[in-house]
């Protein structure tokens, strides 16, 4: 069972600037055809002051800028015992192309099922823009397989 004080524990701030080019690599690896994430007049025409993120852009961002503290490691996880539990996104702004963004990860709960044969992991991402508005929350849920 894993150890419940490290419940609030933060990472330090990381920053990712959005380029076009992975807005685009991003939209086209999920299917997404629509232009407004691959042309900028497109977007412009459409609203929009730049190429918008696609929906769940978020989680790449996590990805392109990882802390350098080692959370898993902290709390004593084997990686090799690891499974992607669950995701899930609580939006507050766009993200554009040429936006910079700083995200923080904070784990919000640890709780074990099956008698402690699987411990979860809650892990909440908070990212802003270089504004210092919040574009929104990635939430993770990791399971760690015991024994």
């Amino acid at each position: 069972m894993l150890d419940k004080s490290f419940i609030g524990l933060t990472t330090k701030p990381r920053s990712v600037d959005v380029e076009k080019g992975q807005l685009a690599f991003f939209a086209q690896a999920t299917g997404e055809t629509n232009p407004i994430y691959f042309d900028d007049a497109a977007a412009k025409a459409a609203g929009y002051p730049a190429i918008p993120a696609p929906p769940t852009f978020l989680f790449c961002l996590g990805t392109m800028a990882p802390g350098d503290e080692n959370i898993m490691g902290k709390l004593g996880v084997d990686i090799g015992r690891v499974l992607h539990g669950e995701q899930q996104f609580t939006y507050a702004k766009p993200i554009y192309a040429g936006d910079t963004i700083t995200m923080t990860t904070k784990i919000t709960d640890i709780y074990d099922k099956k008698g402690g044969a699987l411990d979860f992991i809650v892990q909440d991402t908070e990212a802003q823009n270089q504004k210092g508005e919040s574009v929104g929350v990635a939430r993770t849920v990791i399971v760690v397989r015991n024994g």
